[in-house]
């Protein structure tokens, strides 16, 4: 079925499957243009058209450690990034850092497969809270997108994240991807007092809430830990739902991903080369027999790929992130903190000479 003069939201909701478009001869061009800077990537962010149509996105890390405070600052890295082409900015989330000398500060191990572990996160680094740092990059921006990677969700309250992420996506235009994990810092979850060992049972059940909340007026949930008697979110969000992707590689995370999620944030790993003498095709695998297992096409399952700037330069992330896409994989960001870049300046022209390689791929 085609439609005719219809929004590209609009079209997929009344459930056109092609849009034809008309323009005069003299507008043409500039209407192409238009369509595929500012629709497409739209449409793509909201229905997953880019992971079977094999249109690979790609982002730029905000480098939130090394980047400083300065509001103007980090409003002009924003404003590079999306000038540069790059299709959404993903950023980190933690609340407190803790102190190592008083804490055994260690991540949740990664599989010796996966890659090298860095040290932990503590008290000298810089997180701006992901959703306060994105609504003002939304003012500031007018197309880029805008991935959490990720939240840490059990350690949150699930209807305020919800209405968080819902108030984010209307204020950006629907511009939210919303990635979660479980996270690693006990501290976090000890100050924030939730309970750090069911988190990863709790997470999945914080998702189905949150999917209620962002589709129906009014919600009413009865689970082991949510309790919600005809109440709702107002404004509701653009995407209904938002895209929700998980992080992680334990094998409970595995079998959420493929059960439940849009995508899976696989974040480190470095090249799939890499990733696949170390166990990736065993694991997507997994992800993908899950996602059989509860109905679901595997197709469906986006990949996030992190490239590091600092070990290969703007020619090694364009090779990599080339075998990313051969790999299935939807998106890829690009990391350039520790690459012992001085100033702001110096972190936004390594992602101008990384897009400018991977357009010269």
């Amino acid at each position: 079925m085609m439609a005719h003069s219809l929004e590209g939201d609009s079209a997929v909701e009344l459930g056109f499957t092609h849009l034809v478009f008309h323009a005069p001869g003299p507008d043409q061009e500039r209407f192409l243009r238009a369509y595929a800077e500012q629709v497409l990537p739209r449409l793509r962010r909201r229905f997953g058209w880019c992971y079977k149509a094999g249109v690979m996105e790609i982002g730029a890390i905000f480098p939130q450690n090394e980047i400083g405070n300065d509001p103007a600052v980090i409003k002009d890295y924003a404003q590079a990034a999306e000038a540069l082409g790059y299709d959404y900015i993903l950023a980190f989330d933690h609340v407190l850092g803790a102190n190592p000398a008083s804490h055994t500060l260690s991540r949740t191990p990664m599989p010796p497969t996966i890659g090298a572990e860095t040290e932990p996160y503590g008290y000298t680094h810089a997180f701006h809270e992901i959703f306060v740092l994105f609504g003002f990059l939304a003012a500031a921006t007018e197309r880029i997108g805008f991935m959490t990677g990720v939240v840490i969700l059990p350690q949150r309250q699930t209807a305020l994240v919800a209405k968080q992420a819902a108030a984010l996506d209307v204020l950006s235009g629907g511009r939210l991807r919303l990635g979660v994990g479980i996270g690693w810092n006990q501290v976090e979850y000890e100050a924030l007092g939730e309970n750090f060992t069911n988190r990863g049972r709790r997470s999945e059940e914080q998702i189905e809430v949150m999917r209620a909340l962002w589709t129906q007026e009014l919600v009413t949930f009865e689970g082991e830990w949510h309790s919600i008697t005809d109440a709702g979110l107002n404004p509701l969000p653009v995407q209904k739902p938002i895209p929700i992707w998980i992080g992680g590689y334990a094998a409970p995370v595995l079998r959420r991903i493929g059960a439940v999620s849009d995508g899976w944030v696989f974040g480190a790993g470095g090249s799939p080369a890499t990733a696949r003498r170390r166990s990736m095709d065993a694991m997507m695998e997994t992800v993908h027999g899950h996602a059989r297992e509860a109905g679901r096409d595997p197709a469906d399952i986006g990949l996030e790929a992190m490239v590091g700037f600092a070990d290969r330069g703007p020619e090694g992330c364009a090779e990599t992130i080339a075998e990313w896409k051969d790999r299935g994989a939807s998106h890829a960001s690009i990391d350039t903190m520790g690459a012992e870049l001085e100033t702001p300046d110096d972190h936004i022209d390594a992602i101008r000479r990384a897009k400018e390689a991977i357009g010269n791929a």
